[in-house]
């Protein structure tokens, strides 16, 4: 239970950080590939098994990590997006909401069992997360701005169902950090890529803020994979039930760090979101 804490807790950070990025001027893109180096040295430094460069493309994970490293840098984005237009809330609920896909993938392909009470607590997480999202405005509707969440949702989903694949089949725990740390390595080695076809058009500037940025971003990043793996290798929980209680306290609790930290306005559907969210998370992990 102790990992899956500790992956909320980093997890809910990182949207404080998106929000941060932006009232500090920081380059959001430069920031997040900084965030992969960074996230990638603190994964290589924490495996305790011998490292042979050569021997990594062996791995029978290695080309999932390639597709992850993609889907990171473009979801890492719309998610950073999301948070600055539209809000840390909304942006937490987007991915976080995202849990239904790997929850029904979970049901479907490895046959997990789900009682009664744990898919009443499954329906609640889901209504939890969108009374927790709905935002008091009388601005009219704009197709743009929902697209955001939504790619956000869909991006996140795939991720969590992914990473969950590999962790079944493929990944053994010793190799839980140097997994993730070629995940972020190969999700750099993208943005790198894509900056330098950038900068023929648009020079290349090093700038110390996005730096630090990205070095801030990184480690929290790291270790919400690093524990979620870790989660989801203990026995007594199954994948439908860590993936509900993770994303759904993630809701709760950058929900709370936005009000807190960046005054953002809480409705009184918002606090009825927050108490469904908490009676699900109790239906899901005491069933």
């Amino acid at each position: 239970m102790l990992n899956l804490v500790l992956s909320i807790l980093f997890s809910s950070l990182i949207f404080v950080i998106f929000k941060l990025f932006s009232i500090y001027k920081i380059q959001t893109l430069y920031a997040i590939i900084t965030n992969y180096v960074v996230a990638c040295t603190v994964g290589l430094f924490l495996y305790q098994g011998p490292i042979a460069i050569s021997s990594v493309p062996q791995k029978p994970w290695f080309f999932g990590t390639l597709a992850l490293g993609l889907l990171f840098i473009l979801v890492f984005n719309l998610m950073a997006a999301t948070a600055q237009k539209v809000g840390v809330s909304v942006a937490s609920v987007a991915t976080k909401m995202s849990f239904v896909i790997p929850v029904i993938i979970g049901v479907i392909a490895y046959q997990e069992h789900l009682s009664i009470l744990k898919i009443v607590g499954i329906l609640l997480a889901m209504a939890a997360v969108y009374f927790a999202s709905m935002k008091e405005s009388k601005a009219s509707f704009n197709i743009k701005i929902l697209l955001l969440p939504i790619l956000v949702f869909l991006g996140s989903g795939s991720i969590d169902a992914t990473i969950k694949y590999f962790q079944e089949k493929h990944v053994n725990p010793t190799e839980f950090s140097l997994f993730s740390s070629v995940v972020f390595g190969s999700a750099a080695i993208i943005g790198i890529l894509f900056i330098v076809l950038q900068s023929k058009k648009k020079p290349l500037k090093i700038n110390f803020r996005n730096i630090i940025g990205g070095v801030v971003l990184g480690v929290p990043n790291f270790f919400s994979i690093y524990f979620l793996l870790k989660a989801l290798n203990n026995p007594n929980f199954n994948s439908a039930s860590i993936f509900t209680i993770n994303n759904v306290a993630i809701v709760m609790f950058s929900t709370l760090l936005g009000i807190l930290l960046f005054k953002e306005k809480i409705s009184t559907k918002n606090w009825f979101g927050i108490a469904l969210a908490i009676i699900s998370i109790s239906l899901v992990a005491l069933t």
